[in-house]
C-alpha cells in the first residue's frame, strides 16, 4: 500500500488528489477532527446514499456546478472508506483504483482484447460475459442473487427481471405482462377481503413486480417513472391546497367530491 503521511496542511491555489487523501489522513488523526476521527463505514454508510442522490440531482438539473460539487463530496465518501481501511491495514486509495482499472481492462476486452463489437448491444454482452466469467457465474440465479438487496427495490426488480429474461424466461410480448398485472389486482383484492395480512402484503408485492415487469416492455425505467408520478403529484396537490385556500375549504373536513373536483381543476391548470 502507498504511505499517506499526515502532515501540518499547507494552503494552495489548487489542489489534485494526492491532497484529499492526505486531508483524509490529517482530518483522522489525533490531531485532526474529532468527528471524523470517530467515524466508521457503518456511521457514515448513509452519508454515502445521500451524497450520491444529490449527484442525480445535480444531473436532472442539468447544473454543471452543482454535479461538480456533489461529485467532490462522493470522493470524500471514497476518501474516508479509504482511510479507514488504511488505517487497518487492508488497502488503501491506490489499490482501489488498481483494482478498477484492472476491472475496466478485463471487462472490455472488445477494447483491450480482439472481442469484436460492433454497437451498443455487442459492447454489453461483451462485457456481461467478461462479468460472468470473473465471477464465475454459471447460471443467471446467481447473476440475480449478486444484484445488492440495498438497491431501491424497483431498481433491483427490473435488473433481476432482466436478468431472467437473459436466460429466456420472459413473456414474447408486452401482453403476457399487462395480463399478468390483472391477475395479480385480482388476487389482491381477494386477499384484503379475506383481510390476512401476511398475504395481503405479498399481494401487493407481487403486483408491483409485475407493475416492474410490464416497464421492461414498454421501455421505461420503473424507479424513474414513480419518481416523475410523485413529483406530479405535489404540484398538483400544491395547486388543491392553493384553491381550498381561495375557496375558503377546510381541507380536512371537505367531502371527497369537493376534493374530487379540486384535484380535477388542479390538474387542468398544471396541464396549461
Amino acid at each position: 500500500m502507498g504511505e499517506y503521511v499526515a502532515v501540518e496542511f499547507k494552503q494552495k491555489d489548487r489542489y489534485d488528489i494526492n491532497d484529499l487523501i492526505s486531508i483524509v489522513a490529517l482530518l483522522r488523526t489525533p490531531d485532526g477532527c474529532a468527528w471524523d476521527r470517530a467515524q466508521t463505514h457503518f456511521s457514515i454508510k448513509k452519508n454515502f446514499i445521500e451524497e450520491t442522490y444529490e449527484v442525480i440531482e445535480a444531473i436532472n438539473k442539468e447544473s454543471p456546478e452543482g454535479l461538480q460539487e456533489e461529485l467532490g463530496d462522493v470522493l470524500l465518501q471514497v476518501a474516508l472508506h479509504c482511510q479507514m481501511e488504511r488505517e487497518a491495514g487492508h488497502f488503501d486509495f491506490d489499490d482501489v483504483c488498481n483494482d478498477i482499472c484492472q476491472k475496466l481492462i478485463v471487462r472490455h476486452p472488445h477494447v483491450f482484447g480482439d472481442v469484436k463489437a460492433e454497437n451498443e448491444k455487442d459492447a454489453l454482452s461483451s462485457w456481461d460475459a467478461a462479468k460472468q466469467k470473473t465471477k464465475g457465474i454459471k447460471k443467471q440465479s446467481q447473476s440475480m442473487s449478486s444484484v445488492p438487496v440495498e438497491l431501491p427495490a424497483l431498481m433491483r426488480a427490473q435488473k433481476v427481471q432482466s436478468k431472467a429474461a437473459k436466460a429466456g424466461f420472459d413473456w414474447e410480448d408486452g401482453s403476457g405482462a399487462f395480463t399478468k398485472v390483472g391477475e395479480e389486482i385480482n388476487e389482491l383484492i381477494y386477499a384484503v377481503d379475506h383481510g390476512d395480512s401476511s398475504d395481503i402484503e405479498e399481494e401487493f408485492g407481487d403486483l408491483l413486480f409485475s407493475c416492474v415487469n410490464v416497464s421492461r416492455f414498454i421501455d421505461v425505467d420503473s424507479e424513474e417513472a414513480l419518481t416523475k408520478a410523485t413529483d406530479k403529484f405535489i404540484r398538483r396537490f400544491t395547486i388543491v391546497e392553493q384553491l381550498a385556500e381561495e375557496k375558503g375549504i377546510s381541507m380536512k373536513d371537505a367531502s371527497m367530491e369537493e376534493l374530487d373536483l379540486l384535484w380535477e381543476k388542479a390538474k387542468e391548470i398544471s396541464a396549461e
